[in-house]
């Protein structure tokens, strides 16, 4: 059998993810894929492997996993628990598990989505081309315990390293541009809805989050009157009794409700990591300046490779000491440094 993580317990809402699956909008599939693509690519970096490569997406609570064969890890995305053969290990961070070893991962303590990553990626049957779970299209199921996951060729070698995330788990600024019906917003009610301080609703799903408010609703003229046409993830779209709706990874591919604006895709993980009750705030931003900011964000993915570290650890606590390269820079005591 090839090498595969066996699930030992696994918490409700867990389920293989990737980038999305592209090119399906004309026939009624929006791309889904992770609800924070940012933790893919901190994944990628940290294993020095593709950002494409399948993970674990865990809402809420994590699981234990049990090793077949010696493995590497990364841990990003919601910060939580997590600890190998009883031994805390660090988040945002990649590790070495040994055969036969246990990890364990805990309930969320910041954020709402985590994620696991293993070298090689998991190597889970492909739907449509990609591997990612899709439950609102029926791609894919949840993940149980006694799955045996089983993983690619992994063709690195380094663990033990660490990075700094985007801070994103606690809202915030939210940076969106107009969108097909914000021309329908009178100016009064676009500058007000910039103003409003939202809370994350508990309504909320892979779908849509609802925004909660206190105040008069966001009406639009001609609001009955929409003829429904496409949407896409990170659509505001206000509901018939005036209350903002963001769309998330497995949002529908049309919609009758205006449309506020639409989220940059760089700040649509903060509002998929925004706990409930956390604030937010919309700013609008011109077509220009956003495509400005969306540009800068997707050259910090593209060089998080040069932001990883090597990890800090206390080697009394490392199980796997003799795996490590432990002489590179060591000097003679006796000979001069040159000889």
């Amino acid at each position: 059998m090839s090498d595969h993580l066996i699930v030992r317990s696994i918490g409700p809402a867990a389920a293989i993810q990737d980038l999305g699956r592209p090119g399906f909008m004309s026939v009624g599939l929006t791309r889904g894929g992770a609800s924070d693509p940012t933790a893919l690519h901190e994944g990628a970096a940290l294993l020095r492997q593709a950002p494409s490569s399948a993970v674990l997406e865990m809402a809420g609570m994590g699981g234990v996993f049990e090793a077949s064969t010696k493995i590497r890890i990364a841990l990003t995305g919601a910060v939580m628990d997590a600890s190998i053969d009883g031994v805390s290990v660090q988040w945002n961070a990649s590790h070495s598990v040994s055969a036969g070893s246990i990890l364990k991962i805990g309930a969320m303590r910041q954020g709402n989505f985590g994620y696991l990553h293993v070298g090689g990626g998991f190597n889970t049957p492909s739907y449509l081309g990609t591997r990612g779970c899709h439950l609102s299209a029926g791609l894919g199921r949840l993940i149980q315990a006694g799955d045996q996951l089983p993983i690619g060729e992994d063709k690195g070698k380094d663990a033990g390293c660490h990075l700094v995330p985007e801070q994103r788990l606690d809202g915030g600024k939210i940076r969106f541009v107009r969108s097909m019906q914000s021309n329908k917003f009178d100016d009064a009610t676009m500058t007000r809805f910039t103003k409003t301080k939202f809370r994350r609703d508990p309504r909320g799903n892979r779908q849509g989050i609802r925004m909660d408010f206190v105040g008069e609703s966001f009406q639009s003229g001609g609001q009955l009157n929409i003829v429904s046409e496409v949407t896409i993830a990170g659509d505001i779209q206000i509901t018939g009794d005036g209350t903002p709706f963001v769309l998330m990874h497995e949002c529908q591919t049309t919609g009758g409700y205006p449309r506020i604006g639409t989220i940059l895709p760089c700040d649509l993980n903060k509002v998929a990591q925004a706990p409930v009750g956390s604030l937010l705030r919309f700013e609008l931003l011109t077509l220009e300046e956003g495509s400005a900011v969306q540009a800068r964000a997707n050259a910090v993915l593209s060089g998080l490779r040069k932001s990883v570290k090597p990890l800090v650890r206390d080697v009394s606590s490392i199980q796997d000491l003799l795996s490590y390269q432990l002489i590179s820079g060591a000097i003679s005591a006796t000979d001069a440094p040159l000889d």
